[in-house]
């Protein structure tokens, strides 16, 4: 945790490597039908053969019975307490596509949405269209002008988009457009203080003329915002605890997530392969390394059982070329559930292994949320997972007399 006592004091620099893989919505459910969960039902021989030679556990990522985010997912991962330390979406999708974001802006994460002819919402995501499709759309949106702030839209990845708004006097204490379910209109931005009244103004009318320039559209015809944010200031992950991170993620959420805690974020990646390649590339230039794959979060959002399972037969395919490094400690954990059969984050306790040189002797059975359940790390947690990695590593000394 960054905020143990005198960790200064304590911790070590030392040539341990630690490579910490992070499965996006990695836990599950099991699926009525056979009473499995995605990681029982998938063939991942790799995993369940690290597993062995893992310790193993579960990690909670806020709170029993929260459902998280992404964002405290990832931060309790990286030892911050997720209560304490917060993060809006929007930042982070901005600083992972390089956004320059001034002192005071505000930024939201966009994603565009299908609405009918009575303005309710049949698609959160319009079908997930491809870059191709949205990038335009965003460029229009871009020369939308609206009097108290100065605008910018710019294209992220697939449906989602940034919206950045610059001036003086700009809050971010706005409610979210997305009222997360079909069936239902997108809500008008509320004021949560009063010194946000403007900028929730400025973004309702920015708002009703979006949905002017997208009438025409058939599936991209709306946008939701939410994760309205400013840049908060962390203590730095490298520094806290004596390392030299690099981060190795092609979603630029992730990425804008890194750069925040000081990582160094590694540019031009765009697949888990390429990502892996990276690892290996960059192995001897740092002695932490975040690796992130996305697939499962996206197709357990979608409520699709047997594509998640895929997605973990797909991940387990690259585990034998990370075990090539050998790395001091790895882990292999998740930000948060994401259940297939509740097409949504979950607040399920998420599978977690960390292997060593220490964990040969208490190998869990396999990987996945009952094998792990019965792990010798049993349930923390997961802002106290570094702590076991620095340990792990050789990287604590004792703490007191």
């Amino acid at each position: 945790m960054i905020d143990f006592p005198d960790l200064a004091d304590i911790v070590d620099s030392t040539p341990s490597k630690i490579v910490m893989l992070v499965a996006d919505g990695l836990g599950g459910a099991p699926h009525p039908d056979t009473g499995k969960s995605e990681l029982e039902t998938a063939h991942i021989p790799n995993l369940n053969r690290l597993a062995k030679e893992s310790a193993g556990g579960r990690t909670v990522p806020v709170l029993p019975g929260i459902a998280p985010g992404s964002g405290p997912g990832h931060l309790a991962l990286f030892g911050y307490d997720p209560l304490k330390y917060f993060i809006g979406r929007g930042v982070l999708e901005a600083l992972g596509i390089d956004v320059d974001l001034r002192k005071g802006s505000v930024a939201a994460r966009g994603n565009f949405c299908t609405i009918d002819g009575s303005g309710l919402l049949t698609d959160r995501r319009a079908g997930r269209i491809p870059s191709d499709e949205a990038r335009p759309l965003a460029e229009l949106l871009n020369t939308i002008t609206v009097p108290g702030a100065e605008l910018e839209v710019l294209h992220v990845e697939g449906y989602r988009f940034v919206l950045v708004l610059r001036g003086q006097g700009l809050s971010e204490k706005l409610s979210e457009t997305d009222p997360q379910r079909t069936g239902a209109a997108p809500m008008p931005v509320t004021a949560l203080a009063p010194e946000a009244r403007r900028t929730a103004d400025a973004v309702n009318q920015f708002i009703a003329q979006v949905r002017e320039l997208l009438s025409t559209q058939k599936r991209a015809n709306m946008v939701l915002l939410r994760g309205f944010s400013q840049l908060p200031s962390f203590p730095a992950f490298g520094k806290a605890y004596k390392l030299n991170p690099a981060a190795i993620a092609a979603y630029p959420m992730y990425r804008g997530l890194a750069k925040i805690v000081g990582m160094r974020v590694i540019p031009g990646l765009h697949s888990f392969d390429e990502e892996v390649e990276a690892l290996h590339r960059h192995y001897q230039e740092h002695d932490f390394f975040y690796l992130h794959y996305k697939y499962a979060d996206a197709a357990g959002e979608d409520g699709d059982f047997a594509a998640k399972v895929k997605t973990l037969e797909e991940l387990d395919a690259f585990i034998p070329r990370i075990l090539e490094l050998n790395p001091d400690v790895l882990i292999v954990a998740g930000d948060h559930a994401t259940p297939s059969i509740m097409a949504a984050h979950g607040w399920q306790p998420v599978p977690v292994l960390l292997r060593s040189r220490l964990t040969k002797g208490e190998g869990t059975p396999a990987f996945n949320e009952r094998a792990c359940a019965a792990g010798s790390l049993g349930t923390f947690e997961a802002k106290y997972l570094m702590l076991l990695a620095l340990s792990h590593a050789g990287k604590l000394q004792k703490y007191g007399p």
